[in-house]
């Protein structure tokens, strides 16, 4: 069975608080966008023990790690009768990106072995797993924007349509560590929500959706300030940095085309 996990970006993200449990409460809107990598698992072959495999884009680090296979496991756990499998993942959205990537293969992992094997779990249980392989990986359960609070797992459908738009993705190649973008900022609640801001026109979110993360990465990597900047100078209505960074994106009214420039001459454009 083969599924085609999506990415997201986030308008607007607010580091409201930091909780006792070392998390932080956060607001954000996930809005899917269809860059989609692809994911295949099958039943493996008679003795065959469990398996993963991929090609596309190189995934760093040790495979039993991927949260692909970590799904697998923890559905398996509570699921002993769950046969061993052949997954395969061709990687094209960018890893370490803010884009959600590895979040929503992981979940369309849950999706298909659901599937697959007649688990049986409903949305509501699917959820539930889905949190323990990540924060964001709830939101990878729907195809619709959601409005996040808490960790980013307590999830609100919400009106905002884009279709008229063109998105435009900038991925530098930079690697931002999460950890360290939460330690470079001061949790504070802001004066207006985020969910209200989506609602305005968008002529407006230049001056009032933020992402509280773009300050510190962009004083320690200049160069995503500079391409934020060429968005807005070839025509962006709005642009931003997605999650923690790095990638970028910027929507475009249908007829404006953003033209590859000195600045980003050898970062990777995706338009969707």
């Amino acid at each position: 069975m083969i599924q085609y996990p999506h990415c997201k970006i986030n308008l607007g993200l607010s580091i409201v608080a930091k909780r006792a449990d070392g998390f932080h409460e956060l607001e954000t809107v996930f809005y899917p966008v269809a860059l989609k990598d692809i994911l295949e698992i099958t039943p493996a072959k008679t003795n065959d023990a469990t398996s993963f495999s991929n090609s596309g884009l190189a995934i760093p680090g040790d495979s039993s790690n991927n949260l692909c296979l970590k799904a697998y496991h923890l559905l398996k756990a509570d699921f002993p009768s769950l046969p061993e499998i052949q997954m395969h993942l061709h990687k094209i959205i960018p890893m370490g990106a803010g884009l959600g990537g590895g979040s929503s293969d992981g979940t369309a992992a849950l999706k298909i072995l659901n599937s697959l094997f007649q688990i049986g779990l409903s949305l509501e249980q699917l959820l539930q797993y889905a949190e323990k392989l990540g924060s964001d990986c709830p939101y990878f359960l729907y195809d619709t924007p959601c409005h996040a609070t808490g960790k980013g797992e307590l999830l609100s459908p919400i009106e905002c349509n884009l279709s008229n738009y063109s998105i435009v993705l900038l991925h530098p190649g930079i690697h931002i560590a999460t950890p360290w973008a939460f330690q470079q900022i001061m949790p504070c609640k802001k004066d207006k929500l985020i969910a209200a801001i989506i609602q305005q026109p968008i002529s407006t979110w230049k001056q009032e959706l933020m992402n509280d993360f773009e300050a510190p990465v962009i004083q320690a990597h200049p160069i995503i300030g500079a391409l934020k900047n060429d968005l807005y100078q070839q025509g962006a209505v709005y642009a931003s940095m997605s999650g923690s960074g790095s990638s970028l994106y910027g929507i475009f009214e249908k007829n404006k085309k953003y033209q590859k420039s000195d600045l980003s001459n050898n970062v990777r454009i995706d338009t969707v």
